[in-house]
């Protein structure tokens, strides 16, 4: 499961890797040489100590390599179809991860905030629901699979 890079159409950039990113240097470089870009507007997940009321020591995301970069080029695609944007940027992190990490950024980069922000939302809901990762938490009980929560599914079909 290393590291893997995938350009998109478009301008936008695909990765799922197990290194962590610099959230700081991953906007600069979105942005780098382009004097269009008027907003850039970004999510970065963390790994939560806790979930459904059980203490979380670790998680881990599995995936299905080429599938899931796959997938998410398609989740950025339709966000550069539906608004105005320059360019989408989506980094996954799979492996085992610990409490505090760092496990997913989304920036955006387009001519106003927004398109920006709307179309940051929008792949956000469409990776929680459509991109082909599994997790599982390290509780006090042991191991389990996280299942997919309905406030996921409802965020996504606010789109439609």
């Amino acid at each position: 499961m290393g590291g893997g890079s995938g350009e998109g159409v478009n301008d936008m950039t695909v990765r799922v890797q197990t290194e962590d990113f610099d959230a700081g240097a991953e906007i600069k470089r979105l942005q780098a040489a382009r004097k269009d870009i008027g907003a850039v507007v970004s999510f970065i997940g963390l790994v939560r100590d806790i979930n459904d009321g059980d203490t979380v020591s670790q998680l881990t995301l599995e995936h299905y390599p080429g599938m899931t970069e796959k997938s998410l080029t398609v989740i950025a695609d339709q966000a550069k179809a539906r608004w105005n944007i320059t360019d989408v940027l989506i980094i996954h992190r799979v492996g085992t991860l610990q409490p505090c990490d760092q496990i997913v950024m989304v920036a955006v980069a387009g001519g106003h905030r927004g398109a920006a922000f709307a179309a940051c939302e929008f792949v956000m809901d469409y990776l929680k629901t459509e991109a082909p990762f599994w997790k599982k938490e390290l509780t006090q009980d042991g191991e389990r699979w996280v299942e997919a929560k309905d406030s996921d599914d409802d965020a996504k079909e606010r789109w439609n």
